[in-house]
């Protein structure tokens, strides 16, 4: 048995965690990532169901080895276990990480900001290195690098999205839900053009847009609405490109990192260093539209290692919703928006939004459209979280998160019109009948006075 455990992630920032505190209760085995999961005070905040995010399985299941409090507690006995290498495989373990959807509602609302998606990464590391990634995981990871390669894969799966009895092969070879429809790539991907519009307005800072795997192969128009919204409003926006025109497209590693291939992440994150430092010390402000990519580049990407480069685009690093209202409170932007009519908008927040507080930035740029009536729905975590919700296993987890608080308020205002910027999020709402969904990007465009038609 090794007496160390070997770190796939840089956890050298809790490294003074627990130092002094004769109750941290620290595991003995694990380093500085025990101490990060020690930095738990046991306060009990995780298992109520009055939070908004925190532990979506537990608000379901009310079962407390679901809570963050639970996991830290199965994985510390795991980490103080005389053969820590099997308890750390113990079954019982793996369900409650497994069930974990890396919402990252704790670190925003545990008392002591327990990151216990970060946590899991390490864990899945840990699980890919000593058990292997099946064969699904490494389809998923993989997802950027196919999308590239092999463009016929787009027309496979709109035929299993199509075909009852692919469905259930798919499901059958690979653990693929057969009731859940996978995103279906769009015709045309979003291509990020080698020019840039001159900005007129010498006073506002320029744009570097990173436009996500899932928005340029999925859901190329909302790269289009926010270029349009950016340049309209008189920003110059650069786009972030691979450092060779024949390289793939940019991509954050968040795909690899779920599923604990660790290296695949550093070196999609390395890529994406090399393409936007040039334009971090040009003085321009990266802007993305994906929350879990935008959080997943200023945060988890933190671990990767790869030092003081990546903390300075992380530093610079705004998600849509947060580049336009530091602009509007910078009294730089002064939208010109127009009235959308009197249909009621509603709005769904993806859980990395409300775990970096950007749902009030959202709130601040809709009451600047004219006459506009919005509200924010109550709604939690949709479930679908990345893969989770596709995934077998976790399928009837994923439906039952839903069904819990967000499609009950989709239903009871069905002429409304909905925002949510999460892929995953509108990807859940389509699989549950309801495709209205659209990114404020998308929303912010139709408001332009130059696209409003009668």
């Amino acid at each position: 048995m090794s007496e160390e455990y070997p770190q796939a992630l840089d956890w050298s920032g809790w490294a003074e965690a627990g130092m002094g505190d004769a109750y941290a209760d620290v595991p003995k085995v694990g380093g500085d990532y025990a101490r990060a999961i020690a930095v738990c005070i046991n306060s009990g905040q995780c298992e109520t169901l009055n939070k908004q995010l925190m532990c979506p399985s537990y608000k379901l299941s009310e079962d407390p080895t679901l809570s963050t409090g639970g996991r830290v507690r199965a994985l510390k006995a795991a980490l103080n276990s005389n053969d820590w290498e099997q308890a750390m495989a113990d079954p019982a373990l793996a369900r409650a990480m497994d069930l974990c959807v890396s919402c990252k509602g704790c670190k925003r609302e545990c008392d002591n900001n327990v990151d216990m998606a970060l946590i899991k990464a390490e864990y899945m590391a840990w699980r890919a290195r000593t058990q292997g990634v099946p064969l699904r995981g490494r389809l998923f990871a993989m997802t950027p690098r196919w999308l590239h390669k092999l463009p016929v894969l787009k027309s496979l799966i709109r035929l299993r999205n199509r075909s009852t009895l692919l469905r259930k092969l798919t499901e059958k070879t690979l653990g693929i839900s057969a009731s859940a429809a996978l995103p279906a790539p769009a015709a045309s991907i979003f291509t990020s053009p080698s020019g840039t519009v001159a900005n007129a307005e010498s006073d506002r800072p320029e744009v570097v847009l990173f436009c996500d795997t899932f928005t340029r192969y999925f859901e190329p128009d909302i790269a289009h609405a926010a270029v349009h919204v950016l340049e309209h409003s008189g920003y110059t926006v650069h786009h972030a490109t691979a450092a060779q025109s024949t390289q793939r497209p940019l991509c954050c590693g968040r795909t690899f990192l779920a599923q604990g291939l660790v290296d695949e992440a550093r070196e999609e994150a390395s890529r994406l260093v090399d393409a936007l430092l040039p334009h971090v010390e040009a003085g321009r402000v990266v802007v993305g539209l994906e929350a879990s990519c935008v959080l997943g580049l200023r945060d988890d990407a933190l671990a990767l290692g790869l030092g003081e480069g990546l903390q300075k685009i992380a530093a610079n690093s705004l998600l849509f919703e947060e580049f336009l209202a530091k602009e509007v409170m910078a009294k730089r932007l002064k939208p010109d928006w127009q009235s959308l009519g009197d249909t009621e908008t509603l709005v769904h927040g993806h859980c990395h939004q409300k775990a970096v507080g950007a749902m009030k930035t959202v709130r601040r740029i809709l009451k600047l459209i004219p006459e506009h009536n919005f509200s924010m729905i109550d709604s939690g975590c949709c479930g679908m979280a990345g893969t989770f919700g596709p995934e077998a296993e976790h399928e009837a987890h994923s439906h039952a998160m839903a069904e819990q608080q967000l499609m009950p308020a989709l239903a009871s205002k069905p002429q409304a019109r909905v925002i949510a910027n999460g892929f995953s999020c509108r990807q859940q709402m389509r699989n549950h009948g309801d495709s209205r969904a659209m990114h404020l990007a998308q929303v912010l465009r139709d408001a332009l006075s130059d696209t409003i038609t009668e």
